[in-house]
């Protein structure tokens, strides 16, 4: 098979996924819009609940003023809108999946030399962070984020000139085992800090809620969520595996510099983006280790990290030049 029937693959696989992502996010915006007139879970009332996921329909017992034949169908109704978007979100992943091997095999190389290849191979990895964390910790309340996300993504890279690049090979100074290394390292720390990001967002509105929502009005899926407590401490858990996996790749990126220009260290754009971003994930772990910095304060950092992760990727390739501008955006 030829290049050029590899690249036709991979570029039809990157669209088939975004559209079955896209897919995915309607079923997951059904399971919300199904879900507005359920009452919260009975363990919702009590303070010393502790959800761990929405893996079935909730418990409805002692629910005043609804037929509880009602409530049943709008629950299994809610519930068959979630399952059907998981399973679309898993078959966009294993096609997205087939898009970035057969990006690699087009181009002879890692399929993340430039922009456009990041771009893809890290909503992979977002994806399939999110799919680990729903084995883990039952995050399926996540899944509208995360399609949403990941659709935003692949949408805008496949469609945008600017971004997209046609398979080819490397520029001398990227030929090296070390481009695996760091660039993959930091595409699977990316995905871990995404994931940790969107858990903190939704903490932050489940916690308004939860202060300012009587307890006989909470309605919706958003009361299907954790408590808050819990969803903060899904993210503390994700952006604790992420960070020592961002701090690895920006000392394989230091090693590699010196391969490649003769310094570790040189306070390139990129460079010192990719330091800010680990200055705010180590500050915001070391305040709740710490400190006792939980909720509010530390989703908040937590969001500000995710957002120079996000300049040092987009705005640094668009808009800045340094050593890594050879690379193509």
């Amino acid at each position: 098979m030829t290049v050029e029937n590899f690249g036709y693959i991979s570029d039809t696989a990157f669209v088939f996924a975004t559209v079955v992502y896209a897919l995915a996010m309607l079923a997951h915006i059904a399971e919300w819009a199904s879900a507005r007139r359920v009452p919260a879970p009975v363990a919702e009332h009590r303070p010393d609940h502790a959800l761990v996921g929405v893996g079935g329909p909730p418990d409805t017992a002692g629910t005043v003023g609804r037929p509880v034949e009602r409530l049943r169908d709008e629950e299994l109704g809610t519930e068959r809108y979630g399952r059907i978007g998981l399973s679309l979100t898993v078959l966009a992943v294993l096609t997205h999946l087939v898009g970035v091997v057969a990006r690699a095999l087009a181009a002879g190389r890692a399929p993340w030399g430039n922009m456009f290849e990041f771009a893809t191979t890290g909503a992979l990895a977002v994806t399939a962070a999110y799919l680990v964390a729903l084995r883990l910790y039952r995050v399926r309340w996540l899944g509208l984020p995360v399609t949403v996300f990941v659709t935003l993504v692949l949408g805008i890279a496949m469609l945008t000139p600017a971004i997209y690049v046609a398979p080819g090979p490397l520029v001398p100074a990227l030929h090296s085992y070390w481009l695996v290394i760091h660039v993959a390292a930091a595409a699977l720390a990316g995905g871990a800090f995404c994931i940790g990001a969107l858990a903190s967002l939704l903490y932050l509105v489940k916690g308004r809620a939860e202060r300012r929502t009587a307890v006989e009005d909470r309605r919706g899926y958003l009361w299907r969520l954790p408590g808050s407590a819990e969803v903060d401490r899904v993210a503390y858990k994700v952006h604790a595996f992420a960070l020592p996996l961002w701090t690895f790749a920006v000392l394989a990126g230091a090693i590699w510099a010196e391969y490649a220009w003769g310094r570790y260290w040189g306070w390139d754009p990129k460079e010192t983006w990719a330091f800010i971003t680990w200055v705010v994930y180590a500050a915001y772990l070391h305040a709740r280790a710490t400190a006792g910095w939980q909720g509010r304060n530390a989703a908040i950092i937590a969001l500000v990290g995710f957002a120079t992760f996000l300049f040092n990727f987009v705005g640094i390739n668009l808009f800045a030049s340094g050593l890594h501008s050879y690379a193509g955006v």
